[in-house]
């Protein structure tokens, strides 16, 4: 893996100036994006529940983006956030069905889950919703959980479990969790998506720390879904398919 230096082709977890402590507009990230060779981009802000996040209409409105920008494909999605642990996330279905990817976490501001018995449930009860594609960075040490048991659950729904470049520079304690989290995907050989989570365009496709992660515990690229844009466009037939069974 070292030896390429960016084998995403994807970066499914972007954040814009909507988000409210991001930095950079739809246009810029898909400028950076293509100048690092991307070719598609999430654009998934904050949900609500985030002080200074966006209103509910900013998710209704992603409609007006186009769907290519600088020859970068764009993705209208959303960074949700668990609000208790029921697994409730601060969009409702009415809103979700338009998106094209939901991503689900846990955050300090906006969970105040009180042990890995909580957070666990949380994370579970998000990932069987239906609009729900994966879990963000699941290593967070802020929110301990049973590994396993998270992994396993998105092994048998088929969702997506995200190696978040960003948890290894600005969630000090991340590295040992995520190594945990990789090494249990590659056991179930089930999906994974690497991905930035960036908040300044610069950042966009970063993913170096994350790949030397899954490199140590031996999980192949082919596990990885956003290293092929055929891989990409699998995980959003998968959530067409999950959405037309509720419709």
């Amino acid at each position: 893996m070292t030896k390429n230096k960016q084998p995403l082709v994807a970066d499914l977890h972007v954040h814009t100036v909507a988000s409210g402590h991001a930095y950079s507009t739809v246009q810029e990230i898909a400028s950076a994006a293509a100048e690092k060779g991307l070719k598609i981009i999430g654009i998934t802000d904050h949900g609500p529940a985030m002080p200074g996040g966006p209103h509910l209409y900013h998710f209704s409105n992603l409609q007006v983006l186009p769907r290519r920008l600088n020859g970068v494909e764009i993705l209208r999605g959303a960074e949700l956030n668990i609000l208790n642990e029921d697994g409730e996330l601060d969009l409702p279905p009415s809103y979700l069905g338009g998106l094209d990817l939901v991503w689900a976490g846990l955050h300090v501001r906006c969970f105040s889950g009180s042990d890995l018995n909580a957070n666990t449930r949380a994370v579970l009860r998000a990932l069987e919703n239906p609009y729900v594609d994966g879990i963000v960075h699941p290593g967070n040490p802020d929110f301990p959980l049973d590994a396993e048991a998270v992994v396993r659950r998105a092994w048998e729904l088929d969702k997506l479990v995200e190696i978040n470049n960003s948890s290894f520079h600005f969630r000090l304690g991340s590295l040992e969790p995520c190594r945990h989290f990789a090494s249990l995907v590659r056991s179930f050989g089930s999906d994974v998506a690497v991905n930035s989570d960036a908040h300044f365009a610069g950042d966009v496709g970063r993913s170096e720390m994350a790949f030397r992660v899954l490199e140590e515990v031996g999980l192949s690229l082919e596990q990885v879904v956003n290293t092929s844009v055929e891989k990409v466009y699998r995980v959003l037939e998968r959530r067409r398919q999950r959405l037309k069974e509720i419709t």
